[in-house]
């Protein structure tokens, strides 16, 4: 059986257990990092050199980094609705996987760690409502996009939703009232997003509380 280290509210370890999730396969997750600790233990290193989460073993085959990992699972598991094998349609879905790391995972970082993971009496305020007009301004480039299609690569979920449905989860639902932000309106990223709330393996795995 696939086994998934990594804790269960790290949004790259989600990227995984959602993908396993959706096309039904049977997966161990292995609670590892954050408050559990063990990612810098000499074993977990010798799995992943980085410390981080997820790290995967299928079989004798180790692998780190989510989005290899998903498209791994993908390929190997003949995922091909979520992964096509049409090599533009393909890169079109990494595109936006490349998008969701080097765009709206940054943007939307501060954010996060301030409303999350910082006390009250440390936050910056300043910091966290900048990452949200960051975070808005990102997605602005979702909804133009979404404005003609039903999902982001087309007339399917794909690996592309796998990544950036993740951070439009903390988006929707991080308090940033805290710091004086009112997220963009955005409603083509909201009918998407509410799209994906439909989908039960979402609900399970993503829309869970934020830590």
């Amino acid at each position: 059986m696939l086994k998934i280290w990594g804790r269960a509210t790290s949004s790259n370890v989600q990227k995984v257990t959602w993908l396993a999730e959706e096309i039904g396969l049977p997966y161990e997750r292995i609670d590892i990092g954050g408050p559990f600790g063990g990612n810098q233990e000499p074993a977990y290193r010798a799995m992943n050199p980085n410390g981080l989460v997820p790290t995967i073993q299928d079989g004798d085959f180790t692998l780190w980094e989510s989005n290899s990992i998903c498209r791994y699972l993908a390929n190997r598991h003949s995922a091909h609705v979520w992964y096509p094998t049409e090599f533009r349609a393909r890169a079109d879905v990494e595109r936006w996987m490349d998008w969701s790391t080097s765009m709206l995972g940054p943007a939307a970082f501060d954010g996060f760690w301030g409303l999350i993971r910082t006390p009250q009496a440390d936050r910056k305020p300043a910091a966290i409502r900048a990452s949200g007009e960051r975070t808005d301004k990102a997605l602005g480039v979702l909804d133009a996009l979404l404005a003609n299609r039903p999902w982001i690569a087309g007339d399917h979920p794909s690996l592309a939703e796998i990544t950036l449905g993740i951070h439009t989860y903390r988006w929707r639902n991080l308090p940033w009232a805290q710091a004086g932000h009112t997220p963009a309106a955005l409603p083509n990223v909201v009918r998407w997003y509410e799209q994906l709330a439909a989908r039960p393996a979402y609900r399970k795995i993503v829309m869970i509380p934020i830590t």
